[in-house]
């Protein structure tokens, strides 16, 4: 009998859905209308960090560009903290409020959005948060696997946008054309890549900290 029982405990231990994190339907429902709201407004918060704090009192406090704003971070907090359905609640929220009805996108809003070549990159953050949420809660609260849920959900966001771009230059190249095909992926992949690579961090430290502080 107490082998048994010794075995079914190291099965209950071996099987990583037993200490897999989990998420309420009211942590769910809530986290989706907070990472509504922070996608909204990171959506105009250019990025930044700072000199590291023991020099602020011989040189300041100097501040220095990441080159993008903390949009992607919003999307990938949400997923780690929110899991996957509040991730892919608050985007879908996000996509539906800017096509019909408030300019909350980065160059404004409306039905014609779909035109503009980043918005690729805006349809991305719904399954870009859904997997980013869906990895996060696989396992145990960990900084590794929360920056790894992260970097997961960023390069779903880069794919979608990249596959976008590549479709409309071949649909419409009126809108995009082949020439300007390049620069288009330049500005919206490779140059951001760098400063949302130093977000993730962010976003899995701060998402660390704060499963702890809550509980789960």
């Amino acid at each position: 009998m107490n082998t048994k029982r010794n075995r079914k405990n190291q099965k209950s231990l071996i099987n990583p859905k037993k200490s897999a994190s989990t998420v309420s339907f009211a942590n769910e429902f809530l986290w989706a209308i907070i990472g509504l709201l922070l996608t909204v407004f990171s959506t105009f918060v250019e990025a930044f960090i700072t000199n590291l704090p023991w020099f602020w009192s011989e040189q300041g406090i100097n501040y220095h560009s990441l080159g993008v704003t903390f949009q992607v971070g919003a999307v990938l907090l949400t997923g780690c903290m929110g899991g996957k359905n509040a991730g892919l609640l608050s985007q879908f929220a996000y996509v539906f409020l800017g096509l019909f009805w408030l300019p909350v996108f980065a160059h404004g809003g409306g039905f014609n959005y779909w035109q503009e070549p980043s918005f690729g990159y805006v349809l991305g953050f719904i399954p870009g948060a859904g997997l980013c949420g869906w990895m996060a809660f696989r396992t145990r609260t960990k900084i590794e696997s929360l920056g790894v849920s992260a970097i997961a959900g960023l390069l779903v966001i880069h794919i979608c946008g990249l596959i976008y771009l590549v479709g409309m230059s071949y649909l419409n190249p009126n809108i995009l054309s082949h020439n300007s095909l390049l620069e288009m992926i330049k500005n919206y992949s490779v140059n951001p890549l760098p400063g949302q690579f130093v977000i993730v961090c962010m976003v899995a430290f701060m998402a660390f900290i704060l499963r702890q502080v809550l509980f789960y």
